[in-house]
């Protein structure tokens, strides 16, 4: 019996089921873009524990960090008796995140935490009960996070009742509704208006680029408008950034493409190099307007975690992992989008997704996309499957990938197109 076998018996008798793995192999170790298993088998790694791991595992600066922090002190809870490390990160957020206005930020444990406490900042600061969400959207699988996300199963599925005022509007989605940005935005402002009252609304919650809904890029134009409708009526403008910050799309952040400018901005995944730390940046005077301990937790900022994200922000300058974001995502979308596949090829950055249908339709094809995964895993390419419909490949390899390891990748994912019957589109 294989040493993961072995550990699959024993996580059947102590892990619950509701807790899913998509590899039945246990990880020993990872280095750079490549993960092993207790039976030494690699894999290639096209997924980076789903956008976290952008700076690759094991990077030196991390460790580094990690060790010298851990061997000063592990944990005071900033909120008793606070550290350099915690307003370090918050400067470094201040001025990297989109707008030339003051900001200040607050750091947290996870996306889903940092999404509730933008929410939790909006209501307060405007007195208003209502937040608008999107269509596929993904913002956490907390009560009022469940609320937020789209897709019942299996993230929202017989665990409600969930947190009230929160308000779907269609999204953007090109590849489907055929619609430019501003005509887009036309209809989802048209729902807000009519189904909602402008006046009612605290915030305007998004993610620039859709993670777990399908990798869904808006058209052009309909982030800028949408900022624009909720500034006028009074909303605050809310860029969940957290699988699309750092680097990952080509930018320091998704909104930059168009110039956007958040009142508040919710980041976590690449932020530390793989250990769990979340923040809400934003506009000074909203994020000042919350009383002194309205906003915190136990571990939020956790010092080792902090000294985490200083070094993994200190690796994405030094590297510029942004225009490796760009480089990494050309030759992805260069190679997928030559196969000529039934679907589209998109995405922006190191960001990017293969939405498979039958061939010569819209009608989605979650089948196949299954059956691409599963013959990639078996090659030794760990990839995710994602969307509303379940038949889209998200590819997110880290940003320091090596292009030997990239096109090795992409061979193994080509292969498991083709042998799965992805004819080419007519």
């Amino acid at each position: 019996m294989s040493e993961s076998a072995k550990l699959h018996e024993r996580r059947i008798r102590a892990v619950a089921q509701g807790v899913g793995s998509v590899v039945a192999s246990y990880v020993d170790h990872g280095r750079g873009a490549t993960v092993v298993d207790v039976d030494g088998r690699e894999w290639i790694d096209f997924a980076s524990g789903i956008a976290v791991t952008s700076v690759g595992h094991a990077d030196p600066r991390v460790i580094g960090a990690v060790e010298a922090q851990i061997r000063r002190f592990a944990h005071t809870c900033f909120m008793v008796a606070p550290y350099e490390s915690y307003v370090a990160v918050c400067e470094q957020l201040n001025a990297l995140t989109p707008g030339t206005f003051e900001k200040r930020s607050a750091l947290f444990n996870s996306g889903a935490e940092a999404v509730e406490n933008a929410v939790k900042i909006a209501r307060h600061v405007t007195g208003r009960p209502a937040v608008v969400v999107f269509d596929h959207a993904y913002h956490g699988r907390t009560n009022l996070t469940m609320a937020l996300t789209a897709k019942a199963m299996p993230y929202k599925h017989r665990f409600g009742p969930f947190a009230p005022e929160v308000y779907r509007v269609p999204m953007s989605y090109p590849f489907r509704d055929g619609l430019d940005g501003r005509a887009a935005a036309d209809r989802a402002i048209d729902v807000i208006c009519k189904q909602i009252g402008g006046d009612n609304v605290a915030a305007v919650l998004i993610e620039p680029v859709q993670g777990e809904g399908g990798f869904i890029e808006p058209a052009p134009g309909f982030l800028p408008e949408l900022a624009e409708w909720a500034r006028g009526n009074g909303a605050l403008f809310i860029a969940d950034e957290i699988q699309t910050g750092f680097c990952r799309t080509g930018d320091w952040f998704a909104c930059d493409a168009e110039g956007v400018e958040p009142d508040l901005v919710t980041t976590a995944k690449g932020i530390a190099g793989g250990l769990p730390l979340a923040a809400v940046t934003g506009r000074a005077e909203y994020m000042d307007a919350v009383h002194p301990g309205g906003l915190g937790g136990t571990y939020g900022g956790n010092p080792v975690a902090c000294a985490a994200a200083l070094a993994t922000l200190e690796t994405m300058r030094d590297l510029d992992l942004s225009a490796a974001a760009r480089r990494i995502g050309e030759v992805l979308t260069t190679r997928l989008r030559a196969l000529g596949l039934p679907g589209e090829v998109r995405g922006r950055g190191a960001m990017v997704a293969v939405e498979l249908v039958l061939p010569g339709s819209l009608v989605p094809d979650p089948g196949r996309t299954q059956a691409v995964a599963r013959a990639c895993l078996r090659e030794g390419l760990l990839v995710l499957t994602c969307g509303t419909y379940g038949n889209v490949l998200r590819l997110l390899p880290p940003l320091v990938i090596s292009d030997e390891l990239l096109d090795r990748g992409l061979v193994i994912l080509e292969g498991a197109l083709r042998s799965t019957g992805c004819e080419t589109a007519p």
